[in-house]
């Protein structure tokens, strides 16, 4: 998720004192001292970061070249790939840095990438309770979420910024350990609160989910179908997700409890989980929506290759044109400036014909053109 593994990797050698190690002139008081253990808890972040780097790659890729993006619900997942991506990024560039400037934009970075992942998550659940409750599709709507998520992201991560809220906390930076009153009103309020509102929210929808499945077994009515469809394609994908984030956010929390609850003597184990689980948004949406059945069909070198070359070839587009209305006189009789597929023609359009070629060559007949030549 957002921020420190509990405790801090401080400039210090137990006395006091500024003391030069392997990180940025930081040493790693966590856990008594064990810098094998706080190797291992930046190892672990940066090594999911990077596995999480790639599947989100991945999951733009082929949502791209299989066109997915067409439908709304695919959409909505592109821009929280796209979010999850720069937040693996942010959990890449984390590192144990002295405060000043570059820790600060640091801390900015992983906050806004954060918050855009969370709204997003919160956009797709609240779109699939729309749809199956409400009835309401959001397409029109589009550019209101997009309004929604970056702006409220980016409200949020500036306001640490007001009196130097952001610098060193643990491992990377974000909000300081100082600034505990910060981090629950920019992160860990709204986030209790909108984790406990999905998962309301989502008891509701499977609720009415079940229930409107029920009403229709039996019946076969083409706008019941319909309805039906859009269930298959458009909720099913949505449905997994407020679980996926709540999984991924269980172990940060839990180990949030406990910092709050013992400060100053985390639990190595805790800190690994979330470690572990903060940066893996990308990589869970790769397996999760990359991988589903249809798309694994699609994964062959053929399938791939067609769809890559169509993506820069230019669409065929078949049109219907209405077919000539039958002629009210019989054709034109053939004279000798006939050519040939003239009785084919309408008298109008032999006129027609004979005008361009008229204006073509001035006005003078085939033969005056030969003999002209």
């Amino acid at each position: 998720m957002e921020n420190s593994v509990g405790g801090n990797f401080t400039p210090s050698d137990g006395n006091g004192l500024p003391t030069p190690t392997r990180q940025a002139g930081m040493v790693c008081t966590l856990f008594d001292g064990d810098e094998a253990k706080c190797d291992a808890v930046v190892g672990v972040k940066k090594a999911m970061a990077s596995l999480s780097l790639i599947g989100c790659l991945f999951m733009i890729g082929v949502i791209w070249l299989f066109k997915k993006h067409v439908v709304f619900v695919q959409r909505l997942i592109l821009y929280l790939t796209i979010a999850a991506f720069f937040d693996s990024t942010a959990y890449l560039m984390a590192n144990v840095q002295p405060d000043g400037p570059l820790c600060d934009f640091e801390a900015f970075w992983l906050s806004f990438w954060d918050w855009a992942v969370l709204l997003w998550v919160t956009c797709l659940t609240v779109n699939l309770f729309l749809i199956t409750v409400k009835m309401i599709r959001m397409d029109r709507y589009e550019i209101l979420y997009h309004a929604i998520c970056w702006t409220v992201a980016l409200v949020i991560s500036l306001l640490p910024l007001i009196g130097d809220n952001y610098g060193p906390a643990g491992a990377w930076c974000w909000i300081k350990e100082e600034s505990t009153a910060w981090r629950f009103f920019t992160w860990y309020g709204p986030l209790f609160i909108i984790i406990i509102a999905m998962f309301i929210l989502y008891s509701y929808i499977i609720f009415i989910l079940n229930k409107k499945v029920k009403s229709w077994q039996g019946t076969y009515e083409p706008e019941i179908e319909r309805n039906r469809q859009i269930l298959k394609a458009e909720i099913r994908p949505l449905q997994a997700y407020p679980f996926i984030y709540l999984a991924l956010s269980v172990f940060p929390l839990i180990n949030r409890i406990q910092n709050a609850a013992n400060p100053g003597n985390p639990i190595f184990a805790l800190v690994i989980l979330h470690a572990l689980t903060s940066p893996l948004q990308g990589l869970v949406n790769a397996v999760v929506y990359g991988l589903d059945r249809e798309t694994r069909s699609r994964l062959s070198w053929t399938q791939i290759k067609v769809s890559f070359l169509s993506r820069f070839t230019r669409e065929t587009q078949i049109k219907e044109y209405p077919l000539p209305e039958k002629a009210d006189h019989p054709p034109a009789p053939l004279g000798d400036n006939a050519s040939e597929g003239d009785e084919l023609r309408s008298p109008d359009e032999v006129h027609v014909a004979e005008g361009v070629g008229a204006e073509e060559g001035g006005g003078m007949t085939a033969v005056e053109l030969a003999e002209e030549k």
